[in-house]
């Protein structure tokens, strides 16, 4: 990628250093829809999903030279993500619920409505066993999606 850095102004408020790669800027336009559905989920008052979805960029943004060189930047950040999402569910001191990997493709595909090859790329992982696993989802019939 090119060396052009974008000012941190303009990331709406994704805090960091003075400047913010182009790489990341690019991150964050792509996966920032699909993460506030997500987070939309879990969280019903769009203020509150919008919160939690900057939260996770803003811890993604400190990170974000460990990530860019990690084997997979995408299951990278979707962790950190998952992780800011379960941080607000349960408030400190209390015990924090996990969402299992089934529900979380669950809720990509049947509720906020993305294509196995969507979740894919926004989990990070490749598309033969987004779409396994959905399989294996299904039979189950998880009822708390």
């Amino acid at each position: 990628m090119t060396g052009r850095h974008i000012p941190a102004a303009d990331l709406a408020g994704t805090p960091g250093p003075a400047s913010m790669s182009l790489e990341f800027t690019a991150f964050r336009e792509l996966h920032h829809p699909r993460y506030l559905s997500y987070a939309r989920v879990w969280f019903p008052d769009p203020a509150s999903a919008a919160d939690v979805v900057e939260l996770a960029f803003k811890a993604l943004a400190t990170v974000w030279p460990e990530i860019l060189g990690s084997p997979n930047p995408a299951a990278a950040a979707w962790q950190i993500l998952r992780g800011t999402v379960a941080e607000r569910i349960a408030p400190p001191g209390t015990s924090t619920p996990r969402t299992a990997a089934d529900e979380d493709l669950a809720i990509l595909h049947y509720v906020v409505g993305l294509a196995t090859p969507e979740i894919a790329d926004v989990m990070g992982a490749d598309t033969a066993s987004v779409a396994s696993q959905l399989r294996h989802a299904l039979r189950r019939e998880t009822a708390d999606w």
